[in-house]
């Protein structure tokens, strides 16, 4: 009699510490094989988008903080950056604004790739690594709070500029902050790298092609970390970052090691970011002058017919904008963040859309732990670095 093999379906999450957020995996288990895997998301019900359309351009600044709330102002400058565009006002901002933006981002980028470490290194069992990691996050928190008042939802930014002025001292405190970093990230490479439960946990694992991750649409480290070498800072830079002197890390790994030590010499360019900006940062204005106030464009946005087909060309053969409608995208921490923003003439987004790479690279997951085991599907969580505040916007 010919054996039979029976699957077994469970759930993981959404209430799970290593889903990482509100998310539910439906495994397909063959023993602790996965024979398939189908995530389910939405249990956050944000409705940023939506609730967007409601509120002036200034008023959504502070609901894109709490899409990935472990990285606010990346959120808050390629929102402020796509406002900027639609107004038609990019090459007036100041100087002093524009360098302290990217200092501001840089520093966000280093904190929420040590949660990113602290949290995964956890998943899999390395408690040490998590309290070092926040420990360097906690230095990055205060700086936020000198400069906006808030820890984590900063909204500090503004379109035109900044809110305020960097406070006194605060440029010695980033440089003490980020000439150290390098050392912090030397302690958590000695108690990982070389660590052999660490190496078989995570080598071989999640292993994804650089042209298959290009076809799901991942981007960011995920991207790098399997051989692509695309960085928007680099390759459509924004807020001056041309003038910057940094690396793109990338790795032929393809695995979960891959991207381990890509995220490893990212912080560490951010850190040669950030000391580049303190030496560019000089005395000057910090909002463009501008009219207090200025309106977008108008689109025709009647929803006809020719209005949806229109839109369908969009999605089939590239985004072409017209008057009244713009794309801007940012290299933030996890990839690619894009604000698409259609306008009416009014002081506020008739239409906004938010391309998140989480929700883009979790589409990945089905594909990198299919045949591995069930622990694998924790370290491939984890790898992805993905916040559900960013996938249910």
């Amino acid at each position: 009699m010919a054996a039979t093999t029976e699957t077994m379906t469970i759930n993981m999450g959404p209430q799970h510490p290593s889903t990482h957020g509100v998310l539910r995996l439906v495994l397909e288990l063959d023993g602790e094989h996965v024979v398939k895997t189908t995530p389910h998301i939405g249990y956050l019900h944000r409705g940023v988008e939506k609730l967007s359309e409601y509120r002036t351009y200034h008023q959504v600044i502070p609901l894109t903080d709490r899409l990935d709330y472990l990285a606010p102002m990346a959120n808050n400058l390629g929102y402020v950056l796509a406002v900027e565009k639609l107004l038609g006002i990019t090459d007036v901002i100041p100087e002093r604004a524009k360098v302290i933006r990217v200092m501001l981002a840089e520093l966000t980028r280093i904190k929420s790739h040590l949660v990113w470490l602290a949290c995964h290194a956890l998943d899999i069992g390395a408690m040490t690594v998590f309290i070092y990691c926040f420990r360097e996050r906690e230095h990055i928190m205060d700086l936020y709070e000198k400069i906006s008042g808030a820890r984590m939802t900063s909204n500090y930014f503004r379109v035109g500029g900044l809110s305020a002025d960097l406070p006194d001292g605060f440029e010695k405190e980033v440089r003490e902050f980020v000439e150290k970093m390098p050392e912090h990230l030397e302690t958590y490479e000695g108690l990982l790298t070389g660590n052999k439960i660490w190496q078989k946990r995570i080598c071989g694992v999640g292993v994804i092609s650089g042209e298959a991750a290009l076809d799901i649409g991942i981007t960011g480290s995920s991207l790098r970390g399997s051989g692509v070498d695309w960085d928007l800072r680099r390759d459509h830079p924004y807020s001056g970052y041309e003038q910057y002197d940094f690396k793109v890390p990338v790795s032929e790994g393809c695995d979960t090691w891959a991207r381990y030590k890509v995220r490893l010499d990212e912080m560490r360019e951010s850190c040669k970011i950030v000391l580049q900006s303190l030496d560019k940062l000089k005395p000057g204005p910090i909002l463009a002058d501008v009219p207090k106030v200025c309106l977008p464009p108008k689109k025709d946005v009647v929803e006809t017919i020719e209005g949806l087909i229109h839109h369908f060309k969009i999605v089939t053969e590239g985004f072409k904008p017209e008057a009244g409608e713009i794309y801007q995208s940012i290299e933030a921490p996890k990839g690619e963040l894009g604000f698409y923003l259609v306008s009416d003439g009014s002081g506020r987004p008739y239409r906004m859309k938010i391309r998140p790479p989480s929700f883009m690279n979790l589409q990945a997951l089905p594909q990198m732990v299919q045949g591995r085991m069930i622990a694998d599907v924790v370290a491939v969580i984890g790898t992805l670095d993905i916040v559900l505040g960013d996938i249910d916007r």
